[in-house]
């Protein structure tokens, strides 16, 4: 039977880890790769992320560096899982030093801030088609995964071979992993998330209760339907893992930070204090920008997405936030 071929994580945060963890249990050759050379030595002595998740022990076909050639030397596949404000230094990075035959595949939710570019046109832009290209999304805390309780995440590929293959990698008794060809979709779903769990956290702050948090996400997932479909996704794409599933997740528990960012804001916490609290990337405060550039030149309405938008870089206190929602008139249900 033939050894699988080596696959490589680009960053050593908490979701990078527990990817770099979950492929090397599965029997992949592993090799974790991250900037800060301190670290990484601590992380090859320690054989453990202390930092972010202390309690997940590397197996022992887990390696760490931060080389990145040494890293891409044997390497056929590549995953990156780095903040989306870092994706494209860190792919331009990647292009420089990889051979040709290198898959890549982004783990990354959230939009480019200032382009409001999602991974893969990111990708585009860097290595144009020279590489396939994948994404992972869905459901995930990296603590669980890393602990081996049951997850299921989402595998977009435009190259069906390569989300296959990414997906067998990544699949075992107590992580399923499914293929889908809507790449557009898996990564809008990921990214506007972000921003109606900082809604959310922003009404249980306020004291809302169970009745608002279901219609908040609901109504959110509504939102992120019309968008979602404007730019290319397909509606049933927003009803699964990627869409529905990890917008459920980060509304209703306190693992997600951008959930606990609106809780801070609704308990009155500044929000660069806020923000220095949670201590890691929160991606929703950039990419709520971006996906309201995004709706405003579609012509789509996002009312929550843009309340957030108002208390995240207007000044506006999330208790006016939401009686702005409330204040808006009667109208049909409709998707």
């Amino acid at each position: 039977m033939k050894a699988p071929s080596p696959i490589v994580v680009l960053g050593a945060g908490s979701w990078g880890t527990a990817l770099a963890v979950l492929l090397a249990r599965n029997g992949q050759p592993t090799m974790l790769w991250g900037r800060n050379a301190e670290f990484m030595a601590q992380l090859a002595q320690t054989r453990r992320n202390s930092r972010f998740l202390p309690d997940a022990a590397f197996p022992e076909n887990l390696q760490t560096t931060d080389d990145l050639a040494r890293a891409l030397d044997a390497a056929s596949d590549c995953l990156i899982a780095v903040p989306s404000h870092g994706f494209r230094d860190t792919l331009q990075l990647l292009a420089a030093r990889a051979q040709s035959s290198l898959r890549i595949a982004c783990a990354t939710k959230g939009m480019e801030p200032g382009s409001g570019n999602l991974p893969h046109q990111i990708a585009q832009e860097v290595v144009g088609a020279a590489h396939p290209f994948a994404v992972i999304s869905g459901p995930t805390f990296a603590r669980e995964v890393a602990a081996g309780l049951p997850t299921a995440v989402t595998v977009a590929s435009q190259n069906a071979e390569f989300a296959a293959a990414l997906a067998a990698r990544l699949h075992n008794d107590g992580f399923r992993a499914y293929t889908s060809g809507d790449v557009t979709g898996v990564e809008l779903g990921g990214a506007v998330k972000n921003v109606l769990a900082i809604a959310a956290g922003i009404a249980d702050g306020l004291g809302f209760g169970a009745n608002t948090r279901a219609a908040l996400i609901t109504r959110g997932l509504a939102e992120m339907m019309r968008l979602g479909v404007a730019l290319g996704g397909k509606r049933e794409t927003f009803m699964g893992l990627a869409g529905l599933g990890d917008l459920v997740l980060t509304c209703t528990d306190d693992q997600s930070r951008n959930r606990r960012l609106g809780l801070a804001l609704a308990r009155g916490t500044p929000l660069t204090d806020a923000l220095r609290e949670i201590g890691q990337s929160v991606e929703g405060v950039a990419t709520a920008r971006e996906v309201m550039r995004l709706a405003q030149a579609q012509g789509i309405e996002m009312p929550i997405s843009e309340q957030v938008c108002s208390v995240l870089h207007e000044g506006k206190s999330p208790r006016n936030a939401v009686h702005a929602l409330l204040a808006r008139e009667q109208k049909a249900e409709t998707i």
